[in-house]
């Protein structure tokens, strides 16, 4: 079986934790600081309700809602909190998965009770982040995917063999992950209306998006030996100034250095992900002699891989960072700069550790607040 965890308007969620004078109200978080003329990137369900959804312009949102609160983004702390639920999540000690900022897969086996574990996350994202998650259950990751959709906010819902008919009968195919746009459309215009109408044409379709991701069969040993680590972002629009990419892409290094170093493991094997409405999905990786964990290099190395795509300032709207060919460290450094520079990693993350994360931060990542 598999657990998503999807959390609940997440970004508006994380500001009325830290603003409890705004919660139950409704509040909108804004991709810029003028507030009449940005587009909403997150509504709380308070909004939601009135209409207001994301991808709205605030000015029309403040039309539907004079009196609406609003916040504008600071990407570094959804970013922080979303690492912070995945630590917390590792503790299970069950294959996980990054399946986006706000949302994350675990996959359980047989033994173990599915809902009892479900209502455990919960309680425990609940207690550490002041936040709620919606969790499905399903044999397969889409199953999955859309049972957590079924009773938002803060519900938890299980597909089996029991309810399957049921709950896929009731469900709009356009709410099934990948049937909102033009797939979804020509599968309607066929006169498929619901999951269950696709299931009876395609009856093998659900069954053939099965586990997120191979394992050996021993969850221990998956999640002590990954075969890669990655953090991916979708900006609220799409971007074109290079430095406020390369700030992203420097954050994302980042995230996935510091995972590295916690697993005590080095990269050799750099993979750059980018999509946007010019060039669609690029991606392209490079393999170096040399493994690493530090961030900066990571960075310098997807700034190749980039240079190397000859793309001349394209609109980007998401951007993923992965770090593959994994091994523990093989060997000291021998050369001052080096013994250096790992000295100075190991003292920022004494005092990240410490103090909290981002404590302190390369200064170009100051673009993405």
């Amino acid at each position: 079986m598999i657990i998503h965890i999807d959390m609940d308007a997440f970004f508006a969620s994380i500001e009325q934790a830290i603003n409890p004078r705004l919660i139950g109200k409704p509040l909108v978080v804004g991709s810029r600081g003028s507030k009449m003329h940005t587009v909403v990137c997150a509504a709380s369900y308070a909004a939601k309700r009135l209409g207001i959804h994301s991808g709205m312009s605030s000015r029309d949102a403040f039309k539907i809602c004079p009196n609406l609160e609003f916040v504008r983004a600071d990407q570094s702390k959804y970013i922080w909190t979303s690492s912070q639920i995945f630590k917390l999540l590792e503790n299970f000690n069950l294959p996980l998965n990054y399946a986006s900022i706000d949302e994350f897969q675990l996959d359980l086996p047989d033994s173990q009770n599915p809902v009892s574990l479900g209502k455990e996350i919960k309680q425990q994202i609940y207690s550490n982040f002041k936040i709620t998650a919606s969790v499905g259950i399903a044999k397969t990751w889409l199953l999955a995917k859309l049972a957590s959709k079924i009773d938002k906010p803060d519900g938890l819902t299980l597909i089996n063999d029991d309810n399957f008919k049921e709950i896929l009968s009731k469900t709009a195919l356009n709410k099934l992950c990948g049937m909102g746009g033009k797939n979804g459309q020509i599968l309607m215009d066929q006169g498929l209306k619901t999951c269950w109408d696709l299931y009876l044409k395609l009856p093998g379709f659900f069954d053939n998006c099965g586990k997120f991701r191979e394992t050996s069969g021993n969850s221990d040993e998956a999640i002590q030996k990954p075969k890669s680590m990655s953090h991916s972002y979708t900006l609220p629009m799409a971007q074109i100034n290079p430095q406020v990419i390369f700030a992203w892409i420097r954050v994302l290094s980042e995230m996935v250095s510091g995972r590295l170093r916690q697993d005590n493991l080095v990269s050799a094997t750099v993979h750059l992900w980018l999509n946007g409405p010019q060039i669609g999905n690029f991606g392209a990786q490079k393999t170096y002699l040399e493994a690493t964990s530090d961030g900066y290099q990571i960075y310098l190395r997807t700034l190749k891989i980039m240079e190397k795509s000859r793309l001349k300032s394209p609109r980007i709207r998401a951007i993923g960072v992965t770090c593959s060919s994994l091994s523990q460290p093989s060997y000291n450094p021998l050369f001052s700069e080096e013994i250096r520079r790992e000295e100075l990693i190991k003292a920022l993350d004494r005092i990240n550790g410490k103090f909290g994360e981002s404590t302190i931060f390369p200064a170009i990542t100051i673009l993405t607040r």
